[in-house]
C-alpha cells in the first residue's frame, strides 16, 4: 500500500510562502502549481487560500501521492491533479496564476526554457508566476550555505545549479512576462514573481 509522501522542508517553509501568496494571489482565481512533489503545499495552500481553485501537477508517477494529500481534505476549491512534463504536455485550460517551489535548481536549463514557454501558453493576461527557491543575484551567491548547496547540485548533476535572477528575468521577458516583486524568505531563499 502506498504511504503518503512527506518532505520536512515543505512543512517548514509553508507559512512564510503562504504570507507571500496571500499578497501575490489577491486578485487571482485559478492557480497552476508546477512540480507539486509530495502534494503538501497543494494541500496546505488550498486550505488557506479558499478564494483560489488550486491545480496541482507533476509527472505521472507523483500523482498518486499528491492525490492522497488532497483526498484527505475533500475541499471544493481543489482540482484533480494533472500530469505535466514541461517538455511534453501542457494543459489545454488557462490559469491566472502559477506557483512552483524548489524546481529551478533541479531542472536543466532547457527545461526552464520549456517552463516559461509553457506558462506563456497557459497563463492569461495580468497573470502572475511565483517561483520559490535559492537564487543567485548578479552572479553572486546570497550565502555560504547556498554556495555549498550549489556545489552539491553540480556534483550530483552537472546540468543543475542555483539559477541567477538576471538569467531568469531575461527568459521571462522573452516569454512575455515582466519581472515584478522579489521576496526575501527564510534559509537564504527567495520568491521571485513575474507578471504578464
Amino acid at each position: 500500500m502506498l504511504k503518503k509522501p512527506f518532505a520536512p522542508a515543505a512543512k517548514e517553509n509553508r507559512d512564510a510562502i503562504l504570507n507571500v501568496l496571500h499578497q501575490e494571489f489577491k486578485q487571482t482565481n485559478k492557480v497552476l502549481e508546477i512540480g507539486s512533489g509530495t502534494g503538501q503545499h497543494a494541500a496546505y495552500f488550498s486550505q488557506q487560500l479558499t478564494h483560489l481553485a488550486w491545480q496541482a501537477s507533476d509527472k505521472q508517477e507523483m500523482l498518486a501521492g499528491i492525490t492522497m494529500w488532497l483526498d484527505d481534505l475533500n475541499l471544493d476549491n481543489v482540482l484533480t491533479p494533472i500530469a505535466l512534463d514541461v517538455n511534453l504536455n501542457w494543459p489545454q485550460q488557462t490559469y491566472d496564476g502559477a506557483y512552483a517551489a524548489n524546481i529551478a535548481h533541479i531542472m536543466h536549463w532547457n527545461e526552464i526554457e520549456a517552463l516559461f514557454s509553457g506558462l506563456d501558453q497557459v497563463l492569461t493576461d495580468s497573470a502572475v508566476f511565483c517561483l520559490y527557491g535559492p537564487f543567485n543575484i548578479n552572479g553572486d551567491y546570497t550565502s555560504e550555505s547556498n554556495r555549498r548547496f550549489d556545489q552539491w547540485l553540480v556534483n550530483r548533476d552537472p546540468l543543475s545549479c542555483i539559477r541567477d535572477k538576471k538569467d531568469l528575468d531575461q527568459l521571462a521577458l522573452n516569454n512575455n512576462f515582466q519581472p515584478s516583486t522579489e521576496w526575501e524568505m527564510p534559509h537564504n531563499n527567495k520568491i521571485l514573481c513575474w507578471r504578464r
